[in-house]
């Protein structure tokens, strides 16, 4: 139930802290200990309740992710809630989502988040193979993971979340096969299945490792829909599987450019130009086109869109999180064509596609003038299709899609 009257809002909070860093992990987080936690709870807090009173916005969902979100005390979560709560209008059906790794989930816990208005559990198995769980740096066994998921239904949550890795090092399609089939059984509502992507600077970097090859990753990956859809899954995302009713909507929201604000160690933010202004302190009635600092000419004041995030640096944003523009970093002002691009090679990922109707409400144009020798070219190779008013990916095109979508980059 969205109140007409207000636009929607997505919000993401970061909790940095993790008991053990994994081997492929490149996400902003570390270990740390009860006083660190602590003190980065009270600082989360402060930034909260340093945001503007009265947004003209809706929370329409909350995502708290990591690092480990649930290796905080519950009653600390319970107090970030508050705080939420507090600052902004949620709507009704709210979907709020928090991260938790199989170890770091209690009976109590669980409850707490419950009566915190936590509607959604979204659990880090990668694995059902302890061995596997071993070699990625997990500090959990598939044993605990499945405790902490009866835990959570016996807690009422109805609308779990199992994250699953393939391609990782020594795996076969048969034991991808075993995980996915294990995960399914349990019946969870949705299910997160990606592949294992090597980062800089991560101790999978610096080994070598015994990687499936190319046509072994494409066979996960097909073997990946295909039994799940026969467990009652459907393929909504590139990377994600939902029963019927419940595809992450925070996670469309960005697909689909909903506003998001990031709160917490190096968020990232995403927002129209009234919103801007508000989290600036400043005055938020239209003006005419301008240009921007590097030179661009921006769409209308409606239109104009800015990205940020929050400082990565612990000491600084535990200094200075009560007053949030201090800790702001790499504010850019979106040009008409980069919210193009992004409208392009976000949707995209949907196996629905993008909207021809909602491009041409968004921008004034039609999306054949600005993209039409792209889609075309890939719809003559079967890469892309148009039906029903979207384009969308063909089965073939999924398998090519990080080349493809760079091509919707312009000049």
């Amino acid at each position: 139930m969205k109140n007409k009257g207000k636009k929607p809002l997505e919000l993401y909070l970061h909790i940095p802290f993790c008991v053990k860093k994994c081997d492929y992990c490149d996400f902003l987080s570390g270990p740390s200990g009860t006083e660190t936690r602590k003190a980065y709870t009270e600082a989360l807090i402060r930034e909260i309740q340093a945001l503007p009173e009265h947004l003209d916005r809706e929370v329409v969902s909350v995502f708290t992710g990591g690092g480990t979100p649930s290796l905080l005390d519950a009653s600390d979560m319970e107090r970030i809630m508050a705080a939420l709560r507090d600052r902004f209008e949620f709507s009704e059906n709210a979907e709020i989502t928090i991260e938790a790794n199989p170890g770091t989930l209690s009976s109590d816990k669980l409850e707490i988040y419950r009566a915190a208005g936590i509607n959604r559990l979204s659990l880090g198995l990668q694995s059902a193979d302890n061995r596997e769980l071993q070699l990625l740096g997990r500090i959990h066994t598939y044993e605990e993971f499945l405790e902490s998921y009866e835990l959570a239904r016996a807690a009422g949550f109805d609308n779990i979340n199992i994250d699953l890795m393939s391609a990782i090092p020594e795996q076969t399609c048969e034991k991808w096969i075993h995980n996915l089939k294990t995960a399914a059984e349990l019946k969870p509502e949705h299910i997160s299945a990606y592949s294992l992507i090597v980062e800089d600077g991560t101790p999978f970097a610096r080994r070598e490792l015994k990687l499936p090859g190319e046509d072994e990753e494409y066979q996960m990956y097909e073997d990946t829909a295909d039994i799940l859809k026969r467990y009652g899954f459907e393929q909504y995302e590139i990377s994600n599987y939902a029963k019927n009713g419940y595809e992450c909507r925070h996670n469309i929201g960005y697909w689909k450019r909903t506003e998001y604000l990031g709160l917490g160690l190096g968020s990232a933010s995403l927002v129209d130009e009234e919103l801007w202004k508000c989290l600036c302190g400043e005055e938020t009635s239209g003006s005419s086109e301008r240009e921007g600092m590097d030179g661009t000419e921006y769409c209308s004041p409606e239109q104009r869109e800015y990205r940020f995030c929050n400082t990565r640096n612990l000491q600084e944003y535990l200094e200075s999180s009560r007053n949030p523009r201090i800790i702001r970093r790499d504010v850019a002002a979106l040009s008409e064509r980069e919210q193009q691009e992004e409208f392009m090679f976000l949707g995209l990922r949907m196996t629905k596609g993008i909207s021809v109707q909602e491009f041409r409400g968004r921008f004034g144009k039609e999306i054949e003038e600005i993209y039409g020798k792209v889609l075309k070219k890939y719809e003559a190779m079967g890469f892309l299709e148009e039906s029903g008013g979207f384009w969308r990916f063909t089965r073939k095109g999924i398998h090519v899609s990080n080349h493809i979508l760079s091509d919707f980059l312009q000049d």
